[in-house]
């Protein structure tokens, strides 16, 4: 029997699977009762892989929509099991998960369930590791390995925004620029060369960079560059001879990979700077006519996602892709971490118009 009571407001499904523990790479259990819950669906054609869990409609509709949301947790701090709170007026669930991602993935499961005859089809994708290494996420790997499971002429995914659509993302650049120098004794520190003392003009140059607010297809992207790490030393009687600092770019969509690499050379070329780490932003898609028609059919005006997040993967595939989920992206992580219910119920109301217009 399905351990998921689908009977229950999309409220209560969230409450359900935000009380099963998911932390990223202890998904099975959710996805066994998500997989479970679908089962009995004849009108979803299912394929699961590890803990990523794909649905599909085949009504021969002229169009595709793929909706998709992760099922995985950061760890856990005391915010388990989720309790119902009233804050100024506003009631929420409160709880690990309520914002990043379950209930955007309580509301596409009511709706995969509930919707036999939606007037496009559907590929519902639950996926695993989405909080953890890039090379684990299970978006990632059907990317990778069934490219053709995700086809589509659009694409949502269900992170939280407010329940409001936040087009694209900006891409995200991480650095390692090193300073080196000469070992010797701090009492002797003239016969040494102190890497650290050399980091200086990289911090200065960090400290007085002006960020760009980027237009990109009528939305307006705000950019980062920070230092968000510093290492260095031997000793406290050594003068130290490398140092490190980590720089962090957030970059428009405007920009590719490769211009924000070439960026951070321009601006810190006269050092040691080794990328470890790179993800292409996405346009914010919003001039597909599938999204268009979903903009309207949800209300509100489209802002832009500035921290990065899987759309790019669909961008990548050449699909469009906008974020559209509930809860307020501040609170994700959060020890506090909470969803304001109406942001469940907005959400659901407008997938549901969309889909059945």
């Amino acid at each position: 029997m399905p351990a998921l009571d689908l009977t229950v407001s999309s409220i209560d499904l969230t409450r359900q699977l935000c009380d099963i523990p998911s932390v990223s790479a202890d998904e099975k259990r959710i996805a066994d009762d998500i997989w479970a819950t679908l089962e009995g669906c004849d009108h979803l054609e299912l394929f699961r892989d590890g803990d990523a869990i794909v649905a599909k409609t085949n009504l021969g509709r002229a169009k595709r929509v793929v909706i998709a949301g992760h099922i995985d947790t950061v760890p856990i701090n005391d915010n388990v099991p989720t309790r119902y709170e009233t804050i100024d007026g506003v009631d929420y669930l409160w709880g690990r998960g309520t914002v990043d991602m379950k209930a955007g993935c309580a509301v596409a499961l009511k709706l995969a369930v509930e919707l036999t005859e939606p007037n496009v089809d559907i590929t519902w994708v639950w996926y695993d590791h989405e909080e953890v290494s890039d090379a684990l996420n299970g978006l990632g790997r059907l990317t990778r390995e069934y490219p053709e499971m995700l086809a589509s002429d659009f694409a949502i995914l269900m992170e939280p925004s407010n329940s409001s659509v936040e087009g694209g993302c900006n891409g995200n650049l991480r650095a390692e620029i090193r300073t080196y120098g000469l070992r010797s004794h701090s009492a002797r520190s003239w016969i040494g060369d102190n890497a650290i003392h050399k980091a200086a003009p990289i911090l200065a140059k960090l400290a007085a960079y002006e960020a760009r607010q980027v237009e990109v297809d009528g939305l307006v992207y705000r950019e980062g560059l920070n230092a968000v790490g510093i290492s260095g030393g031997v000793a406290g009687n050594v003068i130290p001879d490398e140092c490190m600092v980590h720089v962090n770019y957030r970059f428009a969509p405007s920009r590719s990979a490769d211009e924000a690499v070439a960026h951070i050379h321009e601006l810190f070329g006269e050092y040691d700077v080794a990328i470890v780490d790179l993800a292409q932003g996405a346009r914010p898609g919003l001039d597909a006519p599938l999204a268009q028609e979903f903009l309207k059919a949800v209300g509100g005006e489209a802002k832009p996602k500035y921290g990065w997040t899987d759309v790019a993967r669909f961008s990548g595939l050449g699909i469009p892709a906008v974020n559209y989920g509930p809860g307020d992206p501040m609170k994700a992580h959060a020890d506090d971490e909470r969803v304001a219910l109406e942001q469940i119920t907005e959400c659901e109301r407008g997938l549901r118009a969309w889909l059945t217009a």
